[in-house]
């Protein structure tokens, strides 16, 4: 009894995959035939998975670039910036974030150095050579908080020169070629406004942040920045130091306190600043990457449904041009299932090799951004999207199931005397 139990669990097995492979045959020969007509089809499949492709990797990229400039800078830092509180009725612009607010943080026994920091934007002319740069106003400790901050020529500026509010800069190494090219920069002056500032150093190579090219920057001390060119007493931010980096939650609870009673608030809701561990600056950066990948995601989900639709009113054409074929394979004793099974593999193979084509030109796609990327300056890597790649396999199938089904059970309910006088 067990063997024939098993020889009839073969033959049924053996049976189905025949079904199967009669099924695949037929829907091959049946694409093969209209080639153009199934290349237009699977266009809205290609154009949906390519840019789910892209979107996973480009998502992927900006998230290793993020974490690449935090690493740069330092996980032992906490950011204190200028923030509008949660009320009503507030100025859209803080100006109660001072030096002598980061001098007294530095007092904390976890905080090693700070630095103050502000952001103008100016021209700077030398001879005949003249551009508009951002200018970023920094302490002379930014050269020892910021790992990458390295001199390629002379020296950074030093706290007295900040303090004394001293007209000396330092150039990002772009900014040095393309003003001065081939000649030295130390000791030479640059106009920036209508005042001239002395070259003191040149910067390595720093990177670029987004669309912020720090080798196109000038750096000045802070003071001299926010008094003499922006004629204001108060900063953007300021980086502290840690001595140890366990403390990080600790110390940037200490700085609220702080900073609450040098400002006078009571309540957090009311705070004009916030406090930012690089642990916290990861987190957040993830989370808007992440929630801007799947809303890109969604939308490109619409043109894959849109391909979905196109796929289905091409399979009520196919079902209507071939009646008497379905009529005939009835007749020759095709079951429902059958002819359900015909179809709907037609209609999955059609969104599986535009789910091959996608990927391949998501692919391309990806690694060309990745190259335009670099090409300007931004260290963007190419990443595989693995997950991209899965998803949009799952909701490709899954359109070719939902949008094949009901014209394959069309199909399946003919008549087959009926479907054969359509021949005749």
């Amino acid at each position: 009894k067990l063997a024939c139990l098993i020889r009839l669990k073969l033959y049924v097995m053996n049976n189905y995959f025949k079904k199967i492979k009669i099924a695949l045959d037929l829907a091959w020969n049946s694409l093969r035939r209209n080639l153009l007509r199934t290349s237009l089809t699977i266009l809205g499949v290609v154009i949906g998975v390519t840019s789910i492709v892209i979107v996973f990797s480009a998502g992927a990229g900006v998230r290793q670039l993020v974490l690449w400039e935090v690493e740069s800078y330092g996980s032992d830092l906490i950011q204190t910036e200028v923030k509008v509180p949660s009320s009503d009725n507030v100025a859209t612009e803080i100006t109660t974030l001072k030096i002598s607010d980061m001098e007294a943080v530095n007092r904390l026994s976890n905080i090693k150095r700070s630095y103050a920091a502000s952001l103008g934007q100016q021209r700077v002319t030398y001879e005949n050579q003249s551009r508009r740069v951002f200018i970023y106003g920094v302490g002379s400790d930014y050269q020892y908080v910021v790992r990458r901050a390295t001199m390629e020529e002379g020296n950074f500026y030093t706290e007295g020169d900040d303090k004394t509010q001293a007209q000396v800069v330092v150039l990002g190494n772009k900014l040095k070629a393309d003003l001065f090219g081939d000649q030295p920069a130390l000791g030479k002056f640059v106009k920036i406004g209508t005042k001239k500032f002395k070259v003191v150093g040149v910067l390595t190579e720093q990177g670029s942040y987004g669309f912020m090219n720090f080798n196109d920057f000038i750096y000045m001390p802070v003071t001299t920045l926010i008094k003499k060119i922006q004629g204001i007493d108060y900063i953007m931010y300021f980086t502290s130091q840690l001595n140890d980096v366990s403390r990080a939650d600790e110390t940037a609870e200490e700085i609220r306190q702080v900073l609450r009673e040098r400002h006078d608030i009571s309540d957090p809701l009311q705070d004009d600043f916030r406090v930012s561990t690089m642990d916290e600056i990861i987190e957040i950066f993830n989370t808007v990457t992440n929630a801007i990948t799947f809303l890109l995601f969604a939308i490109v989900l619409i043109s894959l449904l849109v391909g979905g639709v196109g796929i289905m009113n091409i399979m009520y054409v196919t079902v209507t041009e071939r009646t008497p074929e379905i009529g005939l394979r009835k007749a020759l004793g095709a079951t429902k299932i059958d002819i359900t099974l015909q179809f709907l593999i037609e209609s999955v193979m059609i969104t599986f090799w535009g789910w091959i084509l996608g990927v391949a030109f998501g692919l391309i796609g990806s690694y060309g951004l990745a190259l335009a990327a670099n090409h300007i300056g931004i260290h963007w890597r190419f990443f595989f999207p693995t997950q991209g790649v899965l998803v949009s396999l799952l909701f490709s199938v899954g359109c070719g199931l939902l949008f094949g089904l009901r014209p394959a059970k069309q199909a399946a309910k003919l008549d087959p005397i009926t479907a054969l006088r359509v021949e005749q």
